[in-house]
């Protein structure tokens, strides 16, 4: 099995989508991710839902935890609303890690040993010309792996 075979097709975001429509899309979307797409719609970033959720947390706290002691439940609910207009891009920063991707032939060995080492719920399949075409989750990888039988 192949990865072109067990891809699906998922909703995507640009660097430029504001990162609460990139929470959004991806909670919609019962996403463990999202694929972050340039302007030639080739994956510019695979972000694990932990690293969309990065994005949405201010800064401050995550530098000193002890401050989130310091909001009321009603803000601490709705914290990512001061920085939901930003940008992808402006959340990112300037250091993107590369894209989590695999070309359509990749086997699911392939698929498993990077989603492991990149520690990624989520894969970004590509054909030749390097333009998404689909993208594999952890459940549909498991999922192909729990049914795949040896040839006898």
């Amino acid at each position: 099995m192949l990865a072109r075979d067990i891809a699906v097709q998922v909703p995507t975001v640009t660097m430029n989508d504001p990162i609460g429509h990139a929470i959004q899309v991806m909670a919609l979307g019962r996403l463990p991710g999202l694929i972050v797409l340039d302007e030639r719609q080739r994956p510019r970033v695979v972000l694990p839902g932990t690293q969309v959720l990065r994005l949405a947390v201010p800064v401050a706290f995550q530098e000193d935890t002890a401050l989130t002691r310091t909001v009321d439940e009603a803000h601490a609910d709705v914290f990512w609303h001061e920085i939901r207009d930003m940008t992808v891009r402006e959340c990112i920063g300037t250091h993107t890690p590369r894209p989590v991707m695999v070309k359509e032939s990749a086997t699911l060995l392939e698929l498993a040993t990077l989603m492991a080492k990149q520690r990624s719920p989520l894969v970004a399949v590509v054909d030749d010309a390097g333009l998404l075409a689909g993208a594999v989750t952890l459940d549909r990888l498991l999922s192909a792996l729990a049914l795949a039988r040896p040839d006898d």
